[in-house]
């Protein structure tokens, strides 16, 4: 870069999701000069009971694999992208004609579900490029992943330097790069997120702004807490244990690129510009308060294995833990006790497989009991200075006990800023409830 100031915005599906939309990114991207490189997502919903884009890839990309009829899906998605291009006046910049033969040719063949995912943020890429008037650098040019479908970073930010260093303006759509072979890899949901902090770190960045349709973080989910306070800063780590939890504004791996350089993230609304928003930064004046945040899941499941002297047992958690990964299987939190282990897990990894889950365990670990129990949710109560406060936690506690909501889990680090706790899932909203009440 020449030294100017600049910042790096991504807009999420529901900036981009119309032709009204994007003239608010125009009006956006023109008001400060120094916003340079911009991140699109595919096109979200444009009201109720619209469809994402994506969702319609994911339909287009499941038909063909189980050899339906996809021209209806693949026009609907055209349609979509066509509506834009020609109230914007885009027809004689875009041939959107050739990229859908181009992707018909490539259904006939049975392309990756990635590169059939990867068409909308592509496609939306290139019709910003041609509402902005500025360069488009396809995004599986510049960003890498490895054999194993694992992001490869630092080759990333040398590729992307170099050619963010030859580019002061650019386009990079998010969501996806290359593999080694240049097939195309997808990050999960919500990884354009990721794309524009890998474009922030790469362009040395001020200033990573990441436009949405909510104006920040609160400090608690509003459908379940009555006018939570608004967080106006929170810092990287405050941030990856909320966003965790469930407070999903921003994929929580987007965290990492900025960090190594220390590069704030400011969250926005499209939609309410002049608002301004939560920043995201390596630390932060806390001015006293305790609690930053609270969120929670209810998704969750526990294993809980029983076996006598497991403390003298050399390596028996990491035994069961090893069990799990040889499943495919990866865990979320295992609090012990002396004589019992218990590993929480998603619904999701463990849905259809708790016979053999508990099968293999009982056959590689030999434990004297072992059960499985459902609807389980977490909840963490954040903050920077958590730790420094001995009467946290007992005022978390006594809040759930004044409204008679069992504690089935506990747990935090050492010197942590979290404190997480499990309830039944059908207790976790009066719990947020509870506890937010407390430090509100």
């Amino acid at each position: 870069m020449t030294g100017e100031r600049c910042v790096v915005a991504k807009f999420g599906g529901t900036s981009l999701s119309d032709e009204a939309m994007f003239r608010k990114v125009k009006k956006i991207a023109e008001e400060d000069p120094s916003r340079r490189y911009f991140v699109p997502s595919a096109p979200g919903k444009r009201f109720p009971g619209d469809a994402k884009v994506t969702d319609l890839l994911i339909r287009l990309y499941e038909a063909n694999r189980n050899g339906k009829e996809t021209e209806a899906v693949l026009s609907g998605i055209f349609s979509r992208f066509d509506g834009i291009r020609t109230s914007l006046g885009l027809k004689e910049k875009v041939d959107l004609e050739g990229e859908f033969d181009l992707i018909r040719s490539r259904l006939a063949e049975s392309p990756s579900r990635d590169y059939v995912l990867s068409r909308g943020e592509y496609l939306n890429g290139l019709l910003l490029s041609a509402y902005l008037d500025i360069p488009f650098i396809d995004a599986a040019e510049v960003i890498f992943f490895d054999g194993n479908g694992e992001l490869e970073p630092e080759l990333t930010n040398r590729v992307l330097s170099r050619r963010l260093a030859r580019q002061p303006y650019a386009v990079i759509p998010g969501f996806y790069g290359s593999r080694p072979d240049g097939s195309l890899q997808i990050f999960s949901r919500g990884g354009s997120d990721i794309t524009g902090s890998l474009v922030a770190r790469a362009a040395g960045a001020d200033l990573y702004e990441n436009w949405t349709d909510v104006s920040g973080f609160l400090a608690a989910d509003p459908r379940v807490v009555d006018r939570p306070r608004f967080i106006r800063t929170i810092t990287y780590k405050e941030l990856r244990e909320l966003s965790y939890m469930g407070a999903s504004v921003l994929h929580e791996d987007a965290i990492f690129p900025v960090k190594l350089s220390n590069i704030p993230i400011r969250i926005r609304n499209t939609n309410i510009p002049e608002d301004e928003g939560t920043t995201i930064l390596p630390s932060r004046q806390t001015d006293g308060e305790t609690l930053v945040g609270i969120a929670g899941r209810d998704d969750l499941s526990v294993i809980h294995i029983e076996k006598d002297r497991m403390d003298a047992i050399v390596g028996y958690a990491a035994n069961i833990l090893n069990i799990l990964a040889s499943l495919g299987i990866s865990f979320h939190h295992t609090p012990a006790g002396i004589d019992s282990l218990d590993i929480i897990l998603s619904d999701a990894e463990l849905a259809g497989r708790e016979d053999d889950v508990l099968r293999a365990i009982e056959e590689g670990a030999c434990p004297d009991h072992i059960r499985i129990e459902k609807d389980l949710a977490l909840f963490a109560a954040v903050g920077g200075k958590l730790s420094e406060d001995p009467a946290f936690a007992s005022a978390v506690f006594k809040a759930l006990s004044d409204e008679k909501i069992p504690v089935r889990i506990h747990c935090s680090s050492y010197r942590g800023m979290n404190l997480i706790v499990g309830v039944s899932k059908q207790d976790l909203p009066r719990a947020i409830r509870a506890v937010y009440g407390v430090f509100a």
